[in-house]
C-alpha cells in the first residue's frame, strides 16, 4: 500500500515548481486515487461535483460543512497528492470560517478557497449570483488567516463579483482581499479572454486561479499554456470528470438493459481494479497474521 501519510508538498512549493496547476475535481476517494495514478500534481475537491455525486443535487447551497467535510476527509486520505478544498462562503460568519479552516488543515488539505457570494450561494457559472459587502469578506479572510496553524496552508480568496457587479469591482475586491492576507486570488465566472488578460495584467506575480466548465460554462476554454501566458497559475476543472462519468454510466446502463456485453476497451478488468484499490497490501496483511 502506498504511504498516504507521507508528507505532501505544500501548495506554495507546488506553485514554485509547476508552470501551471491543472486541477481536476475528485468527487470521491476512487477518483482522487485515479487522478494521482494519471500523473497530476494536485487536485481539487469542489462543491459542484461533490453535491452532484453525493445527493444527485445541484450546487445551490443545499449542503454545508458537516456533509461536505466528511466526504472530503475520505477523499484526502485516499491520495498522497495535495488537495485544494472548496469552502464555499465559509458557512456563516467569522466563527464558522475559523472552524472550517482549522478542520481542513488538520484533515490534511493543502489549500482552501473561500468565496464572497451572498447566501444562498450557487455554482460560479450560474446566473443570479450576489456578493456580500467587501468589508465582510475581508473579515472572513482575516479570520481564515488567523485560524491556520502553518503558513504553508494556502488560502485562496475567490470573488464572484464579475457577473453581478462587473470586472472593475472584482479587480478592486481582489486588491483588498490580498491586503487582508489571502495568498492568492480566484476569479470565477470570467466571461472572455479580454477579461482574463485584464486580471492577469492587474495581478502579475500573484497566484491566480479560474475555473473552466468545458461544456456549458462562461469562461473561455483555453489550453493550460494559454492560461499560463495570461499569468494564471491554477486552472480548476469542476465538471470534466463528473460529466464524462455521468455519460459513461448512462451508456453502461443502456447496454446492460439491452443485454449487450460490456465493451472491453471501455472498462478495467478485475486485476486492474484490484491494483487501483491496493488489494495486494490487504492480502499481505492477512497472510502476515493468519499464517503464523
Amino acid at each position: 500500500m502506498r504511504d498516504i501519510s507521507a508528507e505532501r508538498p505544500s501548495w506554495k512549493e507546488l506553485l514554485r515548481k509547476e508552470k501551471i496547476l491543472v486541477l481536476p475535481a475528485a468527487h470521491d476517494a476512487l477518483t482522487a486515487r485515479l487522478i494521482e495514478r494519471a500523473g497530476f500534481r494536485a487536485y481539487q475537491i469542489g462543491g459542484f461535483a461533490l453535491v452532484g455525486s453525493m445527493h444527485a443535487a445541484p450546487d445551490v447551497d443545499l449542503e454545508h460543512f458537516g456533509e461536505k467535510s466528511e466526504a472530503a476527509r475520505n477523499i484526502i486520505h485516499s491520495s498522497k497528492l495535495p488537495a485544494l478544498v472548496d469552502c464555499d462562503d465559509g458557512y456563516g460568519d467569522v466563527k464558522n470560517v475559523n472552524r472550517v479552516i482549522r478542520s481542513y488543515e488538520l484533515m490534511g488539505a493543502a489549500a482552501v478557497f473561500i468565496e464572497d457570494q451572498k447566501a444562498p450561494k450557487r455554482c460560479g457559472h450560474m446566473a443570479k449570483k450576489e456578493v456580500i459587502p467587501v468589508e465582510d469578506m475581508e473579515k472572513k479572510i482575516c479570520s481564515a488567516v488567523d485560524a491556520r496553524r502553518s503558513l504553508d496552508f494556502f488560502i485562496l480568496a475567490r470573488t464572484d463579483a464579475i457577473e453581478p457587479n462587473g470586472l472593475k469591482d472584482a479587480l478592486k475586491r481582489g486588491e483588498r482581499y490580498l491586503k487582508a492576507g489571502a495568498d492568492g486570488l480566484y476569479f470565477d465566472g470570467v466571461e472572455s479572454k479580454r477579461e482574463l488578460k485584464k486580471i492577469g495584467s492587474a495581478f502579475e506575480g500573484v497566484p491566480l486561479a479560474t475555473s473552466v466548465l468545458e461544456r456549458g460554462g462562461k469562461t473561455p476554454v483555453l489550453s493550460p499554456e494559454e492560461f499560463r501566458e495570461l499569468n494564471f497559475s491554477m486552472v480548476l476543472y469542476p465538471t470534466t470528470i463528473l460529466f464524462r462519468i455521468t455519460r459513461q454510466v448512462e451508456r453502461a446502463l443502456e447496454d446492460l438493459k439491452a443485454g449487450r456485453m460490456m465493451p472491453v476497451d471501455e472498462s478495467v478488468d478485475m486485476n486492474e481494479f484490484e491494483d487501483i484499490v491496493d488489494l495486494r497490501y490487504w492480502a499481505e496483511l492477512e497472510d502476515r497474521y493468519y499464517t503464523r
